[in-house]
């Protein structure tokens, strides 16, 4: 079945939503595993689009529609999954810090996560540092993502990290932090372990953690 693999590929890569469930549902029928569907067409595909956005050749937009696109295909894909099977790297749980409800951005480094083969939990905006530790707690994610867009609530980054050693659940944890105002440079001072600039970053920065995990 190469021929649909590959057109499931490229139609990934150009954002055509309609066809990628087209495709995808196609496959099922006539008995493609759905693992291989996963491995074989979709997340080659988002490995392209990342590859492209690093190297400038395609932008936030193009990005998005290639990740809905994506999105729409693994959700007819999930029923056929067993439990798991669809974030085989991994949980990420993800939000946007206390006090900042921009998301546009993590949304996109969300979807570019479970593109690249992570399960994640999305915990959305102004997100306090105890729903953070409770979300740890919860999902037993190997990566925790904080973003924020205000420099005034930069500080509730910190804040986390320290509630989740209160906890005891910093050392179970990799702590990731991104957004406008956010350096590498204060991200190691914050105690973070990886830092990313955008959302393609994002998801080479989460792999390398847990592969040194």
């Amino acid at each position: 079945m190469p021929d649909q693999f590959t057109q499931l590929r490229e139609v990934v890569i150009i954002g055509d939503g309609e066809a990628a469930k087209r495709l995808t549902a196609e496959m099922l029928e006539v008995g493609v595993a759905p693992r291989e569907i996963l491995e074989a067409a979709l997340l080659p595909g988002m490995d392209v689009v990342g590859a492209r956005m690093r190297s400038g050749e395609c932008f936030i937009p193009e990005v998005l529609l290639s990740a809905r696109t994506m999105q729409g295909a693994l959700e007819l894909l999930k029923p056929h999954l067993a439990e798991g099977e669809s974030a085989g790297l991994g949980t990420v749980v993800i939000g946007t810090v206390e006090g900042d409800l921009h998301d546009i951005g993590k949304n996109l480094v969300a979807m570019m996560l479970e593109g690249a083969g992570f399960g994640v939990v999305n915990l959305g905006t102004s997100v306090t540092p105890e729903r953070f530790v409770a979300a740890v707690k919860e999902h037993r994610p190997v990566i925790l993502g904080m973003s924020a867009l205000l420099t005034t609530t930069l500080p509730k980054m910190r804040e986390t990290i320290g509630a989740l050693r209160e906890a005891g659940l910093r050392d179970s944890v990799k702590v990731m932090a991104g957004g406008a105002p956010v350096t590498l440079s204060y991200a190691e001072e914050l105690g973070a372990d990886g830092y990313s600039a955008n959302a393609a970053m994002a998801v080479e920065t989460a792999k390398g953690l847990i592969r040194k995990a």
